[in-house]
């Protein structure tokens, strides 16, 4: 008897995941980051992040309920992580007229434009930051000191990155870096907090190893070849690893499921070309960091990506010649 292969209607298994569960998860691993950052810049950090979150929920729940006439979907976290990446990303003093800016932009432009989740085609934290970047480029780079008693009471002071070009001699040891001491903005303070959230990622399966250590690998064997023919701190693997926010984009923002590639090889290409790029514009660009500029042009090609990696269907026929 002819044997007949009967398939249900999906899903046929329900792997206990949802977006809620993911987005939470992403935002417990974002905990020791965001600690360090209470400890460095005190009441501004809370203030910040606390009010790029009402911004970012606030503006979904308005446009989504009273311009797009849908049900509102500021319960799935996504909002939250937007407004919490964002904050990460520009210094604690940030005037909040400005902060709103980049949250209504990151929201309604990039994100609800679209069609919300899972439709738009940039970060929307990543594409608020660059949008504030080049449009108050004075506010954007302006860096309080850090571990001071209040950022209040800090001086500006320059970032890392910033002395890596002009004055390599104030450098701040690996050490510093690793931990977080030193000038830069609220998520890129400490290493150390931002690999304990990697490990809680990847130990949650929220996401896997492939984009993040294809885009720190890329930035360490790029600046070490160059760092073997010329050995000066410019080139140095550690500083670009430890220094600006290759690792908080690297673990948080690159791996954003909408905006990256579906398929292992596909990430490891884009977390190659996030690296690359990285580095390309911090060692000859006009902008001292280049992660939120790589991210975003990586996010472009991700639709060629998955087209070039995707696995064939079932029963295609490949055509020869």
């Amino acid at each position: 008897m002819e044997q007949k292969l009967i398939v249900s209607p999906s899903p046929h298994v329900h792997s206990g995941d949802t977006i809620e569960k993911n987005m939470y998860n992403v935002l417990i691993a974002l905990i020791p980051a965001f600690l360090v950052a209470l400890y460095v810049f005190r009441l501004d950090a809370l203030i910040i992040t606390a009010s790029a979150v009402l911004f970012c929920v606030g503006f979904e729940y308005l446009i989504v309920k009273y311009i797009l006439k849908k049900t509102p979907t500021v319960t799935d976290g996504s909002a939250i992580i937007t407004g919490v990446l964002l904050a990460f990303n520009v210094p604690s003093d940030l005037p909040l007229w400005i902060l709103a800016l980049g949250c209504l932009f990151a929201i309604g432009v990039v994100k609800l434009s679209f069609g919300g989740l899972g439709n738009n085609i940039f970060n929307p934290a990543i594409a608020g930051r660059i949008f504030l970047l080049i449009s108050f480029p004075a506010q954007m780079t302006t860096w309080p000191a850090a571990a001071t008693a209040t950022a209040t009471d800090a001086v500006s002071s320059a970032t890392v990155l910033g002395n890596l070009r002009l004055a390599p001699e104030a450098l701040p040891s690996l050490q510093t870096m690793f931990l977080g001491t030193e000038a830069g903005s609220l998520g890129e303070m400490s290493v150390l907090a931002l690999l304990i959230g990697l490990v809680y990622l990847l130990w949650k399966k929220t996401i896997t190893w492939h984009i993040p250590l294809s885009i720190m690998g890329t930035v360490a064997l790029f600046t070490g070849i160059l760092y073997a023919f010329n050995p000066v701190p410019l080139y140095h693997p550690l500083i670009h690893l430890f220094s600006g926010g290759l690792m908080l984009g690297a673990i948080f923002m690159a791996t954003d499921y909408v905006t990256s590639p579906m398929t292992r090889k596909g990430m490891l290409i884009y977390g190659a070309g996030i690296g690359f790029v990285t580095v390309a514009i911090r060692l000859w660009g006009a902008y001292p960091e280049g992660v939120s500029f790589a991210i975003l042009l990586m996010n472009a090609f991700t639709p060629l990506i998955n087209n070039y990696t995707s696995p064939k269907r079932f029963g295609e026929v490949v055509k020869h010649g």
